[in-house]
């Protein structure tokens, strides 16, 4: 999607109580492309034996550890410590946007009013994240979705037009599938920013996407890109124009 925004300072707040710390690489690598995290924090009772793997991965990646002790069964406090940290940094006016990486439910009224804040929020967790949480995201990005693009990139080079290996021994899985309900929402979506004569602007198209479906990424159905997403359905007519420059083309595309 739009990944213009790369300049961004992000403060990254991590929930440790319910993220795997194998995910932290992937992680990192993809929050990069939407800005710099110039703060990176992880939040959990480090005197508990179900954090202990993300002990061994903090220093490597300069994330800071913050203490939470777990004072009343049943409480979680991890929830309310990161919850005060981030409208900490909020109002230090130091930041430009916030990842909230965490799949708990708990956490959407405080996406919900860094967003009224006029900040970036993006989300990242597992496919077991309720769809509040998602939906009070700008964009949310699922874990497993950075695990299989880590595992096809190392093993094998993708063809650069289907967007799929070229060896055939590595295959993108999806985590969805490329459903009726997924070619409704890409087609009124087309139809809601085309021109007279039934042509949208990819980039446009991209955007619209996510303010309707934060989730929405063509990853999740095994595709690196949107327009090799749309190359997959007889539905849609792709045009590719010259742009007037030196480098770059615009894509367009309608339905038929």
């Amino acid at each position: 999607m739009d990944n213009t925004s790369n300049d961004l300072r992000l403060a990254v707040l991590i929930d440790a109580d319910n993220i795997p710390y194998h995910n932290i690489e992937g992680m990192l690598e993809e929050i990069a492309k939407y800005g710099n995290p110039t703060f990176k924090r992880i939040y959990g009772d480090w005197t508990k034996p179900t954090v202990v793997g993300w002990k061994n991965v903090l220093l490597a990646y300069a994330i800071t550890p913050i203490q939470q002790y777990s004072y009343t069964s049943g409480k979680n406090a991890t929830d309310s410590a990161m919850i005060i940290d981030a409208m900490d940094i909020l109002y230090t006016g130091r930041v430009d946007g916030f990842c909230l990486v965490s799949s708990d439910s708990d956490f959407t009224r405080l996406a919900t009013r860094l967003r009224e804040a006029g900040m970036r929020v993006y989300g990242m967790g597992e496919q077991k994240t309720p769809t509040a949480f998602r939906a009070a995201c700008d964009k949310f990005i699922y874990l497993e979705i950075l695990q299989v693009t880590k595992k096809a990139d190392h093993d094998t080079d993708a063809d650069t037009d289907t967007g799929k290996p070229k060896s055939g021994k590595t295959k993108r899985n999806s985590i969805s599938k490329a459903d009726k309900q997924l070619l409704t929402l890409i087609s009124t979506s087309i139809n809601d920013i085309a021109d007279e004569d039934g042509w949208a602007y990819l980039g446009e198209l991209g955007n619209l996407l996510l303010k309707k479906k934060p989730d929405f990424d063509s990853r999740n159905y095994g595709f690196n890109k949107l327009l090799q997403l749309l190359k997959s359905f007889p539905n849609f007519e792709i045009d590719i124009r010259e742009s007037g420059k030196k480098t770059g083309k615009l894509v367009y595309v309608r339905t038929v």
